[in-house]
């Protein structure tokens, strides 16, 4: 069940919402207001002013990596030098499709493939959202296909519902625990929740 706690969080997309909504659940406490989900350009313009609401109440932001450093220290320092007490600022290494393919055994199951083509180490992958597009492409379902695999005439590179897709996985399917086993940026982002909720939370005990 939800804590009391509530934490409240800016995110580049609905994807990115519905993971961080299960982790801050995952770790005792209970979602608040979800801002951004308005792409990455737009998360970074109002990152300051998440930062400072962070001064007086818990806050959770989640970027992805993409390729725009080398790795999530460099990133964190061109984003936000100095984060507030109260903000875990996290990076998913690439993109957070990386936090739910390290959940293997739980992904292998949702897309209905193989546990063997499922990548051991998902923060090694140059673009994890490619991964899981090719690995719906081997699905045994052909909803799955037909949902997360773009057609050829399309021009796009996902599938008419892929991030519907990921939204049902990461909300009924995903295990955090599991995944954080494979995955170093998500292990840290769950110990970064675990630590804002004990350190905030017996603030108003």
């Amino acid at each position: 069940m939800p804590g009391d706690l509530v934490i409240t969080a800016a995110v580049e997309g609905i994807v990115d919402e519905a993971v961080v909504r299960t982790l801050i659940q995952h770790v005792g406490a209970t979602p608040g207001e979800i801002y951004g989900r308005n792409g990455k350009q737009s998360l970074r313009r109002k990152v300051h002013g998440y930062n400072n609401a962070a001064q007086h109440s818990p806050w959770v932001i989640l970027v992805d990596l993409d390729q725009d450093a080398e790795c999530a220290p460099a990133l964190r320092a061109t984003w936000l030098a100095d984060p507030a007490p109260w903000l875990c600022f996290r990076i998913a290494v690439r993109e957070v499709e990386a936090w739910l393919i390290a959940d293997r055994l739980g992904i292998a199951s949702f897309l209905r493939v193989a546990l063997r083509v499922v990548p051991v180490d998902p923060e090694s992958l140059p673009d994890p959202k490619e991964t899981m597009v090719h690995l719906a492409r081997r699905s045994r379902s052909r909803e799955i296909r037909e949902d997360m695999v773009p057609r050829p005439e399309s021009g796009r590179s996902i599938g008419p519902a892929y991030s519907s897709r990921l939204i049902e996985f990461a909300t009924k399917h995903w295990c955090p625990e599991k995944a954080a086993a494979n995955c170093e940026s998500l292990r840290r982002a769950i110990a970064c929740l675990e630590r804002l909720k004990e350190s905030f939370g017996g603030r108003h005990v």
